[in-house]
Parts: structure tokens; C-alpha cells; sequence
């Protein structure tokens, strides 16, 4: 715990980590550092990180019970709570979202770690959600307040709806294999710390009580403040590097732009809570049960 360091990457998001290393079971004082660190800067940064998947998933697991991979994709072989984020498989991710929000209780913290990096490109970015909702002017923050919205996994951000070709095809058909459809507020009271964020992303598509042409514009508006410059770091991928966020109250991005060249992370999410709006409800769902990939994770009363 002594040599432990916390170094802010942005004003808003991002802070590196050094000191730790997490081929090592760490002790209570350093991952309630950590933890306290996640929650005041939403990622962590860590870098000269040697892991294999079972090295990642131990470390995660200091945070909570591990999901499965993932509801409907294949998990890396071996290793059920793995999944590979892998620019071969079609799962470039180039489309804002929260991980999961189409269940009942998605993960409260995503880790990535890098294993195939191209030469260029391939960056991830993540944004402050609670940051974006502060930037909101009254008046759109009492309405978002208000709001709620469907998430489902009939939208794809990893297999884009135009593709064409049978392996893309077969792809979306996985995905979409079970069809989820969840209720979650716009605006998620964070259980740990109190803040208010944008629970929105890829994954919303419907706001409750509005069309779909009115849901979008409303999404739109809202999303352009999660996305905007200062709230958002942008993190480019070296070899051995693992980064942790905090997937209630962040959105994250992977840029396309290293000519299909190939990227893979692989990826080892933290069980959730049931997210809880501003009015003091939890979210619910309409369709599908994910209890196979997660389960609903216990947390302490907001500070």
C-alpha cells in the first residue's frame, strides 16, 4: 500500500495507477484505495501489467463477483468470464455504450486488458457521465430527472445493422440470440458515492412514453454532453496494460481507425446492482432473464 500513486490523466476522468503489482493478491487497505480511486476518477490506468486471463480475473474479482463473458457471446475457451473483444470477430465497439445496460443489472466495473495491439490507432475512449449530466442546463436536467428509457440488445454496437456479408450475419444472429429488454432510468443515482450520471449509450433506444423519432432526438441532445471533449479520455493502447472503469457511470468508444489490423482485448466485467433513479425506483425488465450471465450484486446504502 505504501508505494501505491494515483496520478490524474484529465480533470474529469482518468488516473493512472503505479505502485501495485497485480500479479499479487492485494490487501484490504490497497483495494479500498483503489476502489475509493475508481470511484472519484471513474478508470484506472494501469500500466507494465502481466496477466494472463486467470491473473485478470483474480484482480477483478477484488471488486466483486465476476460475471460470465458475456449473455449471448462465446467466451474465450477455457476461461467462462473471459471475453474477447477481438477486431477479427467484428466487435470494433466503434459506438458509444455502457456495457450490458439491456439486463437487469448490468456490470459495475469493466477491465480491459490489451493483447494484440496494431501499430497505430485502436484507442479506447471513456467518458464521465456524471460529468455530462452536471454540464446539463436546468431545465434538461430536471426533464432528464424524469426520464426512462428501453435498452435492448436488438441494437448491436459490435455488428453493424448494415452488414451484409454471412459472417456478420451470423454474428448479429448470436447476439441477438436471446432478446433482452430492460427498463432503466436516464438519470442513475451511483449506489457507492451518491452522483448523478447519464445511464443512456448505444443501447437505449426508446425513452418511455415517447416515440421512437421523439426518444431519439432526446437521446441525441443528452448524449452530446456525455461525449463532449473535457469529459471523455481518450487512452491509447501499449502491450501489458489493463484499464478498470467504473460501468455505471461511464460510457466507452473504441475508435476504428487502424485499417483492420489486428486489435484484442480481453475483457472481465464485476457483477452489478440493479440500477435506482433519482426517485428512488429500480429498473426492470420486459424480456429475458440474464441470471445464467450475472448475479445482482449487494451494495452499501449511497454515501
Amino acid at each position: 500500500m505504501s508505494d501505491l500513486r494515483i496520478t490524474k490523466v484529465t480533470a474529469t476522468i482518468g488516473a493512472r495507477v503505479s505502485g501495485v503489482d497485480l500479479s499479487r493478491p492485494l490487501d484490504d487497505a490497497t483495494v479500498t484505495a483503489l476502489r475509493d480511486a475508481l470511484n472519484e476518477h471513474k478508470t484506472l490506468l494501469f500500466d507494465d501489467v502481466h496477466l494472463d486471463d486467470a491473473g485478470q480475473q483474480a484482480f477483478v474479482r477484488h471488486f466483486g463477483e465476476i460475471t460470465g463473458a458475456h449473455p449471448t457471446v462465446p467466451a474465450v475457451e477455457g476461461a467462462p468470464s473471459v471475453l474477447p473483444v477481438d477486431s477479427g470477430r467484428g466487435r470494433a465497439a466503434n459506438n458509444w455504450h455502457t456495457d450490458v445496460t439491456f439486463v437487469l443489472n448490468p456490470p459495475q466495473a469493466t477491465s480491459l486488458r490489451s493483447i494484440t495491439i496494431p501499430p497505430y490507432g485502436g484507442e479506447t475512449l471513456i467518458a464521465n457521465s456524471a460529468a455530462a449530466y452536471r454540464d446539463l442546463p436546468e431545465p434538461l436536467r430536471r426533464l432528464a430527472d424524469t426520464l426512462w428509457a428501453e435498452h435492448t440488445n436488438d441494437y448491436d454496437y459490435a455488428v453493424p445493422e448494415e452488414a451484409i456479408d454471412e459472417d456478420e450475419a451470423a454474428r448479429r444472429a448470436q447476439f441477438t440470440s436471446v432478446k433482452y429488454r430492460t427498463v432503466h432510468p436516464v438519470v442513475r443515482v451511483h449506489p457507492l458515492t451518491g452522483e448523478r450520471g447519464l445511464f443512456i449509450g448505444g443501447f437505449a433506444q426508446r425513452i418511455v412514453g415517447l416515440s421512437k423519432s421523439e426518444s431519439r432526438k432526446v437521446l441525441d441532445l443528452l448524449q452530446a454532453y456525455v461525449t463532449r471533449p473535457e469529459n471523455v479520455v481518450r487512452w491509447r493502447w501499449e502491450p501489458n496494460q489493463l484499464v478498470l472503469f467504473d460501468n455505471r457511470i461511464t460510457q466507452h468508444y473504441a475508435i476504428d481507425n487502424y485499417d483492420g489490423l489486428p486489435r484484442r482485448l480481453h475483457r472481465v466485467t464485476v457483477a452489478g446492482d440493479v440500477p435506482v433513479g433519482v426517485d428512488g425506483k429500480e429498473s426492470y425488465a420486459i424480456e429475458g432473464d440474464a441470471s445464467h450471465y450475472t448475479s445482482v450484486a449487494k451494495v452499501p446504502a449511497a454515501a
